[in-house]
């Protein structure tokens, strides 16, 4: 998200971030979005009695701010179907592996595991499977023997920013466009 809050800034990015919503009250990005003067808001999890009630207030949340697209950038909490449909081909994700491998949580534990020689993260078009919507760019990044679950996080979190700036963009300008599955 700061990656995103500073390319707009910087003029690399044509578009602007207009609401950060965070599930926890002591997410990093709130804090930052404040000191930028973004609405910053925290729609806690735990203050719900069920995931739809949840996605429920979330998604209104979403919706007053009338995006025209939805990165989920550090945003850990599996959404239910309802909401991604809600916003389906405008919410993009990043994620840390070279999808469609390692989807879900442990991905640089779990590429260290398989001996893989690269590694990487994915920007993608969220839709109610898990990690499993169009991707819509990559980065890859070599596995050095060397490598720890942190030190390769680290390497792999350094590109992540570029690719997700990159894909908001191709996204804002129509480069790239949802287009469904079957």
């Amino acid at each position: 998200m700061q990656a995103i809050v500073k390319a707009c800034q910087s003029g690399k990015l044509d578009a602007e971030v207009v609401r950060v919503i965070s599930n926890t009250a002591n997410a990093a990005g709130i804090d930052f979005a404040k000191q930028e003067g973004i609405e910053a808001l925290v729609c806690e999890h735990k203050h719900f009695n069920n995931r739809i009630d949840f996605d429920a207030a979330l998604g209104e949340l979403i919706e007053q701010a009338k995006p025209d697209l939805v990165v989920l950038a550090g945003f850990m909490r599996i959404l239910s179907s309802n909401l991604v449909e809600k916003f389906l081909g405008r919410m993009i994700n990043i994620h840390p592996s070279l999808l469609p491998k390692y989807p879900g949580l442990d991905t640089h534990k779990q590429a260290l595991a398989a001996g893989d020689s690269e590694h990487g993260a994915s920007v993608h078009f969220v839709t109610p499977e898990l990690d499993a919507g169009p991707i819509i760019g990559q980065v890859i990044v070599p596995i050095l023997d060397q490598d720890t679950e942190d030190s390769l996080a680290q390497r792999v979190l350094a590109e992540e920013h570029e690719l997700l700036v990159n894909a908001v963009q191709h996204c804002l300008t129509g480069n790239v466009q949802f287009t469904a599955l079957n």
